[in-house]
């Protein structure tokens, strides 16, 4: 009967520390992606009608992000997103839920509120499970795959009322960026159309 007891409290004692974990290596992976001077990488975001490759550089909550068909700057609170094929940049002050459409790393700002979390382990990585306490929020779920050794995300997959949508991320490097590039400069888009949907 005693040993039954130290099994039953230890097994709980694991329970509770591996939810615990969670919180930690998602911790551990909002500060890989939060350095100071600027990070960069390459995403593949994939679900619905989308398929798009492209670059993305952040620093803190700010981005810049390249694909073939548009390039979005946001400087965290305004967006500029211009439409290559219109030459047409649309002017926003984008949600979190947008947020996190665009910016792949915008999850290590959601998960501390409204959300509950476990983790499993696979292939060198752990795959954290969000799920939202909060009905009203957007991404009602969420997988976080982060590389077991450097808590760097490779992949981040997202329900929406829509379905899922899968980003895929690689050559994750450290970077100093300047913040000037997280803000459009008409100069540079001098044919450009700018409509203002804030």
């Amino acid at each position: 009967m005693e040993k039954l007891k130290i099994t039953l409290v230890l097994l709980l004692m694991a329970v509770a520390s591996y939810g615990q974990s969670a919180k930690e290596v998602l911790d551990k992976a909002a500060k890989a992606v939060s350095n100071k001077s600027g990070v960069t990488a390459s995403f593949t975001l994939k679900g619905g009608q989308m398929n798009d490759k492209g670059t993305i550089s952040i620093k803190g909550r700010k981005f810049h992000a390249t694909t073939p068909d548009a390039i979005v700057w946001f400087d965290g609170k305004t967006q500029w997103t211009y439409i290559k094929k219109n030459e047409e940049v649309n002017v926003s002050n984008p949600n979190e839920s947008q947020l996190q459409n665009l910016n792949p790393y915008n999850f290590i700002y959601l998960y501390k509120k409204g959300y509950s979390y476990t983790m499993t382990k696979e292939k060198g990585a752990f795959v954290v499970h969000l799920t939202a306490t909060n009905k009203r929020l957007t991404a009602q779920e969420m997988y976080i795959t982060i590389h077991q050794k450097t808590y760097i995300p490779s992949q981040i997959r997202l329900k929406h009322q829509k379905g899922w949508n899968t980003i895929e991320v690689s050559n994750f490097k450290n970077a100093k960026l300047s913040d000037e590039i997280f803000r459009f400069n008409s100069k540079d888009f001098p044919k450009a159309e700018v409509i203002d949907l804030r």
